[in-house]
């Protein structure tokens, strides 16, 4: 069997088991849905001046809220998944078998990517039904799709990097989440606007989150050319985060 083969099936499989817990399914894809009712009705309503220009708040909190999901899906995702197959043992096992590890471990991270971007359609379209926020189009299409591969990719890669510093299945959720949790409010569920202080945004941009939602947003709003800066920054944590995962990644359980 074609390597190709063999992973398509391993992502049917992942697929399967995913649908067959439909209540972590459900809120897998009604989370971001809820956070965007949340906010909106909190926060939206108005405007926010980024670089000078004015911004509609539900707009916002709709790109916003399509990165959450992504970013769920990839990093969260990605890192309890590989944590939880360790410690039970998975892992460990499928070493000792014919089967490739590394078609286990990619059908993971495709089955991610997928829950991903049909987080990132359902919650857009979501936001043109409900909020009337206009879909990009065209050449803005395209560069909104590549900073989702770029940005899926990169927070993938942390969630298998981070998942080498879990020691067992109970701190997994505690770490996986303390890590990425203070990171969404710079930048992704609470604006930085222009009149916020120099030092959270100096803070931001030394984190990929900021810089994921900022190309997210450009594209999403068609503005001229495309995010290189923020776009090359998710690179460079993308490559430091594969060098920390070969390092680190562990396939054997800690007890």
């Amino acid at each position: 069997m074609s390597d190709l083969r063999l992973l398509a099936r391993q992502v049917r499989f992942t697929n399967r088991a995913f649908w067959r817990n439909p209540a972590s399914a459900f809120f897998t894809f009604a989370f971001p849905l809820l956070f965007l009712v949340i906010f909106t009705t909190l926060l939206g309503g108005g405007q926010t001046r980024r670089g000078g220009i004015a911004y509609d708040n539900d707009t916002y909190y709709v790109v916003s809220m399509a990165a959450f999901g992504l970013i769920q899906a990839c990093y969260t995702n990605i890192a309890m998944s590989v944590v939880f197959a360790r410690e039970e043992g998975v892992l460990k096992r499928l070493r000792a078998t014919p089967f490739p590890v590394w078609a286990y471990l990619g059908a993971r991270v495709v089955h991610a990517v997928l829950v991903a971007f049909a987080l990132v359609a359902i919650t857009v379209g979501f936001g043109e039904v409900v909020y009337g926020v206009g879909l990009p189009g065209g050449a803005d299409l395209f560069r909104f799709l590549t900073t989702l591969v770029v940005g899926a990719s990169c927070f993938t890669a942390i969630g298998l990097a981070v998942s080498g510093f879990v020691p067992n299945a109970e701190a997994a959720p505690p770490i996986v989440n303390v890590v990425m949790l203070p990171l969404l409010f710079l930048g992704l569920f609470i604006p930085i606007g222009d009149d916020a202080p120099a030092w959270i945004a100096r803070l931001a941009d030394v984190f990929p989150v900021k810089h994921f939602f900022d190309a997210a947003f450009t594209s999403f709003l068609g503005a001229p050319g495309f995010e290189w800066l923020d776009v090359s920054i998710l690179g460079l944590w993308l490559a430091g985060a594969l060098v920390v995962g070969v390092r680190r990644f562990r396939w054997e359980p800690s007890r």
